[in-house]
């Protein structure tokens, strides 16, 4: 059995019904082989996320600081070829670099391709055999993506913001493509490029459509942008993992925060398509339906990840659904061939804020179905309370901040206070780019995520226009306001090397002002835990079947001395890079964070769940976390699964197990 797409199919499900590696061996997993990236780049790499393909026998993937693609041999993991692109300064400057996550897969039963895009936004068409480019693909097999795109990009060609980390989607012969920006938090211009989404036929490179998720005049949802602001307004789109319905000809586009993730001032109006669940024809790029998921984005809710595509029963009635999990931890569940919520999805009224020329959706929705499946605003009750006094303490940082429930709006920093608004389920909350999973078996959608990545929120007034034309930026008052950088950011291909750094790190957050108090107490998180859960989502029930914490407490929360005495529950751990792998019997994810414990040495673990229980079956030690989702195949008899790990002082690698 193969795993021809970046979620296995263009369901998005990370699905395999295989079922030789389940509770009774796990276990006893052994590394088959093992392929290091460390030499495919100009240095080493410490974010590799990519997930393999495997078709006939061999494993696609990207790799290296330069992002190369690599064919390797499925059962031995001996590199079959290598091609890599040397982008120079275009490379150094692009907004999304290093390995990225991954290639698609095309064929027609007599020749096949391997696609993917480089960190400097070109699209590259490669023989799958050999590893060659295809001639008659684009120009001598790349096209340039920055060209022939409705817009001119700006500044220019060479560092012009747009780029894509993500896969390409295939479909028959189109192959789908979206774009991303940088990820730091604050813009360097609202008059940002626009992120549409473009088809290309697989064959010749040639453009056949291009979807404006901020539509041009005359187009619907133009007027959502008030004052004109869809003419300078940027950013807008798919960055992550489309999903495709071949059978109903329909494509599925999950869009991103318009320019600037926090603050709209410059774009007054619920701005469609931001953030925004769209449909369009496969053929023609035309809207078939969309939901806006966000009216007004001003929290960096981008939708993160692949909608899943799924068949269900509920109350009786078969429905062909798409469901969209969020940072926000609301699992958004949609009839895919009209729109219509399977469960009322209700508009409800929410708080205003108090930045000077900002634009406040009155309402935002608010599925009744599933409840959310992680926490998504934070009140008193979220905070840490292992003692009582610390329970107190964390009540007098938190008095500094603004609190409330989802949707509570950013503030404008005061040094008397608010500092910032304190979220989760914002930047890193809730399900990020990895995605969640489905069980077409017990239509069941497992879904990691972050349930205390704490995110503060708030703007000062950009200081004389130094860093951006933008009226307000993220930061907090008495702080140097800087341009936030994300995690990856000019660490590509002809940039300074990377510094590893000890530990993995949560969501990106600026540094606390002097007269701001730090986030935590006693060196511990201010939310209490669980940190991270897995939660099985039957989506007949539109009910949450079970939630577990993923992953050991860790070390500097289990040997805090302030808890000496304290009996700590498995709490999980921080990370939102988590994805999970579903077969017949287990879900499968590992962890974000290495710890040491009295169970195992020092390292991170691969684990199983029974996935009709959420009971933990079984464990693998990994030599650093999962940083690319796992994936699983079947060859000459045996099992094998894929997970790429990374981070800290451990470059990446990607491990294939399989049983002795």
């Amino acid at each position: 059995m193969e795993w021809p797409s970046y979620a296995a199919d263009l369901a998005g499900s990370r699905y395999r019904p295989l079922a030789q590696i389940d509770a009774s061996n796990f276990s006893k997993l052994e590394v088959a082989w093992r392929f290091k990236t460390d030499n495919i780049g100009n240095r080493p790499e410490y974010k590799l996320e990519g997930t393999p393909l495997m078709v006939g026998g061999t494993i696609y993937a990207t790799a290296g600081s330069r992002r190369a693609a690599i064919a390797l041999d499925a059962v031995t993991g001996e590199l079959r070829w290598l091609h890599g692109e040397r982008e120079g300064a275009r490379g150094g400057a692009a907004p999304r670099q290093l390995s990225g996550r991954g290639v698609a897969y095309w064929s027609d039963g007599k020749e096949a391709r391997i696609l993917y895009v480089t960190p400097g936004y070109r699209l590259v068409a490669l023989d799958a055999k050999t590893g060659s480019v295809i001639p008659g693909f684009g120009k001598q097999g790349l096209v340039d993506l920055k060209l022939d795109f409705d817009q001119k990009i700006k500044p220019d060609l060479i560092t012009g913001e747009v780029g894509l980390q993500s896969a390409p989607v295939v479909a028959g012969n189109i192959v789908l493509i979206g774009a991303a920006f940088r990820e730091g938090m604050t813009p360097k211009t609202m008059n940002n490029n626009k992120g549409y989404v473009r088809a290309y036929d697989v064959r010749t490179g040639k453009r056949l459509w291009t979807f404006h998720t901020i539509p041009l005049k005359g187009e619907f949802g133009y007027d959502t942008w008030k004052d004109g602001s869809a003419e300078h307004t940027g950013n807008t789109g798919v960055w992550t993992q489309m999903t495709i319905d071949e059978k109903l000809n329909l494509a599925y586009l999950p869009v991103e925060s318009p320019t600037g993730d926090y603050y709209g001032g410059h774009r007054p109006g619920d701005n469609l398509y931001g953030e925004s669940l769209v449909c369009v024809d496969l053929s023609t790029g035309k809207r078939k339906w969309h939901f806006q998921l966000v009216h007004h984005p001003l929290w960096d809710m981008d939708i993160s990840s692949a909608p899943l595509l799924m068949d269900i029963n509920v109350d009786g009635k078969a429905i062909q659904a798409v469901a969209q999990p969020t940072k926000q931890g609301f699992l958004y569940v949609f009839d895919r061939v009209t729109g219509k919520p399977v469960w009322p999805i209700d508009e409800k009224a929410v708080e205003k804020g108090n930045v000077p020329g900002e634009w406040y959706a009155p309402t935002q929705p608010f599925p009744s179905k599933p409840p959310a499946y992680s926490r998504n605003g934070v009140m008193p009750t979220d905070l840490i309370d292992f003692t009582p006094a610390m329970h107190d303490q964390a009540l007098s940082i938190a008095a500094k901040y603004k609190l409330g429930p989802v949707f509570t709006p950013p503030v404008l920093s005061n040094l008397s206070g608010p500092f910032s608004t304190l979220t989760l389920g914002t930047a890193a909350g809730g399900t990020n780019w990895p995605g969640a999973s489905f069980d077409p078996e017990t239509h069941t959608v497992y879904a990691f995520a972050c349930t205390a990545c704490l995110v503060p929120i708030g703007v000062v007034p950009t200081p004389n226009g130094e860093i951006s034309d933008m009226k307000y930026v993220m930061g907090t008052a008495g702080q140097k306001v800087e341009i936030a950088r994300g995690p990856g950011e000019n660490v590509g291909a002809d940039a300074p090397a990377e510094k590893p750094s000890a530990a993995a790190a949560p969501a990106p957050a600026p540094a606390a002002a002097p007269a701001a108090p730090a986030l935590n107490v006693m060196g511990l998180p201010l939310i209490k835990p669980p940190y991270s859960t897995i939660s099985a989502i039957n989506l007949d029930k539109g009910e949450i079947t079970w939630q577990v914490a993923h992953g050991d407490t860790p070390d500097f929360i289990r040997n805090n001395p302030a808890l000496k005495g304290v009996n700590l529950p498995r709490t999980g751990q921080l990370g939102y890079n988590i994805g999970t792998l579903v077969t017949k019997t287990l879900v499968v994810a590992g962890d974000s964070m290495v710890t040491t414990t009295p169970e195992h040495p020092r390292g991170a673990m691969l684990r199983a769940y029974d996935k009709h229980t959420g009971k933990e079956v079984g464990t693998v030690l990994m030599p650093a976390p999962q940083t690319g989702s796992p994936m699983t195949y079947m060859v000459d008899g045996k099992q094998y699964i894929i997970v790429a790990v990374s981070g800290g002082i451990y470059s990446g690698e990607y491990i294939a197990y399989r049983l002795p």
